[in-house]
């Protein structure tokens, strides 16, 4: 795909009516135009403190300016959700405070974000990392996963970003048959988690329903997976009457239902392969009633331009 054509798909947004669904782009492009530098622990924990404060700093400011990149490159696409990183400032969330204090004394820099990301009237969401089990059986797992939780609050915060389902933060159930817990813990997080926090049904451990259950039980909006949703019942078709049935019940979980978010990916070698493919070419004939998709494939934008190119010029 030459860059002129994929610019031409990826500006037919601009035609369509206002009704399309937003189709939302994953961390970063395709084509490395978006990029975020990162750090191990490993690494980290070697230096001295006056080191790790210099590197975290100059990392930071890296990250931010590629997060106005990101923006930028969205706004030039036609493209309304974004899904930072989750590893955006790594290790702001260390025992040492380091990072977290320089995050701190960016408050202004950050703030920027949100503020032009209204502006731009791009949502920003975030999907936390696998390491966030609110159901662990592990006392210490809960509390650790709470502690990502509330630095991710805490940064959507510096980055003026409202607390509500608008800049929601989008984890998995976690350990299966663990529904009355995982509501428990749910109701007792801080209000800058809660106010953002949505829940997504996975392949193995959370169908649909139960995720359904939990959020209903919980308060909190659900981010309803298609993909996911054929694998853990292993159907045939984004079109079996289940799918629409789901998607329709995780709306009534949005006191917005203009703010509803769903997923959707395609298997990498066969319909119901758990790995994601480069592109979209398959999708739920529902999907056509969500107001925003996150699209869930390894060509990123060069994905959205296909979807626009045959799915929305198709509605």
């Amino acid at each position: 795909m030459t860059a002129i054509h994929l610019q031409n798909l990826l500006n037919t947004q601009q035609c369509q009516k206002s009704t399309s669904p937003h189709l939302g782009l994953v961390c970063i492009t395709f084509d490395k135009q978006v990029r975020f530098r990162t750090m191990t622990r490993t690494r980290y924990l070697k230096l001295s403190l006056c080191d790790r404060e210099s590197a975290l700093r100059e990392l930071y400011s890296h990250n931010l300016q590629r997060l106005h990149d990101a923006l930028s490159f969205c706004q030039e696409n036609g493209i309304r959700l974004y899904r930072m990183s989750s590893g955006l400032f790594p290790l702001s969330d260390m025992e040492d405070e380091i990072g977290a204090n320089i995050l701190e004394e960016m408050s202004a820099n950050l703030g920027e974000i949100g503020q032009r990301a209204q502006a731009l009237s791009i949502r920003m969401v975030l999907h936390p990392d696998q390491y966030v089990v609110l159901s662990s059986d592990s006392a210490e797992v809960v509390q650790t996963s709470i502690k990502i939780l509330e630095r991710h609050a805490r940064t959507f915060d510096l980055l003026s970003l409202p607390r509500s389902p608008w800049s929601l933060m989008n984890i998995h159930g976690g350990k299966s048959q663990r529904t009355e817990q995982l509501v428990k813990v749910i109701s007792e997080l801080p209000e800058a988690i809660k106010s953002r926090l949505t829940l997504e049904n996975d392949e193995y451990a959370y169908s649909a329903s139960e995720i359904l259950a939990v959020c209903q039980q919980a308060g909190i909006p659900m981010v309803f997976d298609a993909h996911h949703h054929i694998c853990h019942e292993n159907l045939d078709s984004y079109d079996h009457p289940s799918v629409a049935d789901m998607f329709y019940a995780a709306r009534e979980t949005w006191t917005n239902p203009d703010w509803q978010l769903v997923h959707i990916s395609n298997g990498e070698m066969a319909f119901n392969d758990r790995k994601h493919s480069d592109l979209i070419t398959a999708m739920p004939s529902v999907y056509h009633q969500a107001p925003w998709i996150e699209v869930e494939a390894k060509h990123k934008e060069e994905a959205i331009a296909h979807l626009r190119s045959w799915w929305l010029m198709g509605q």
